[in-house]
């Protein structure tokens, strides 16, 4: 897998989202975030993930799930078999992270990538995403200089008490093993991160083409 010269990667399903704008500074990608999400919630497969991320989610089934009006995307998504789908080129801005904040620099979306995991805060993630989304970061590790992989961080983890995801199913130490096991510029003397936050759930808000 890797990122081709027009930002989508190689090895991936393409589904262009609407939900998407300019970046601040194009050149300011410094970091990633892991969410998770399933619908309806505790719920795998199915096409409501694909239609929330480009729009087309149906107004009854945006209605039964509470999610009329929300307009939100992701960079990328894994599901449960660890199929790779892109709805957002990197370097633009996705809607994934919505109110939130990483090392006193607010406002996320502006510079991170977000990357969604198909799955719930108490459900193990399986090998096949934990595979896919190791080839994915190494991907984006040699993309983008200003990602490292103590750049990779859950939306718990820049929106506390609003969100919690990936949840506490999710197994830090395994991805961030996995990342470090491949070529990507290791830093000399770098650690994996110990005490990664607990996370969780689906979706998320984002930023509506007027901002939020």
């Amino acid at each position: 897998m890797r990122v081709a010269s027009d930002h989508w990667l190689s090895h991936a399903r393409r589904q262009p989202s609407p939900h998407q704008d300019e970046r601040p500074n194009p050149q300011d990608i410094s970091l990633i975030v892991l969410h998770g999400i399933s619908l309806p919630p505790g719920r795998f497969g199915g096409k409501l993930i694909d239609q929330l991320f480009t729009g087309a989610l149906p107004p009854e089934a945006a209605a039964a799930l509470g999610l009329t009006g929300l307009r939100v995307s992701s960079h990328a998504f894994i599901d449960r078999r660890g199929r790779c789908t892109q709805y957002v080129p990197f370097h633009r801005r996705a809607w994934h992270a919505g109110k939130s904040c990483w090392q006193g620099r607010p406002d996320c979306n502006d510079y991170a990538i977000g990357i969604e995991l198909e799955g719930t805060d108490e459900c193990p993630y399986t090998k096949a995403q934990y595979r896919t989304l190791a080839r994915l970061a190494n991907a984006l590790l040699r993309a983008y200089p200003g990602l490292a992989p103590d750049a990779i961080v859950g939306h718990g983890e820049v929106a506390p008490g609003r969100k919690t995801d990936p949840g506490g199913a999710f197994d830090w130490q395994r991805c961030l093993l996995a990342v470090l096991k491949a070529p990507p510029r290791r830093r000399p003397g770098e650690r994996l991160p110990r005490n990664r936050p607990q996370a969780a759930l689906p979706g998320d808000e984002a930023r509506p083409a007027a901002g939020n």
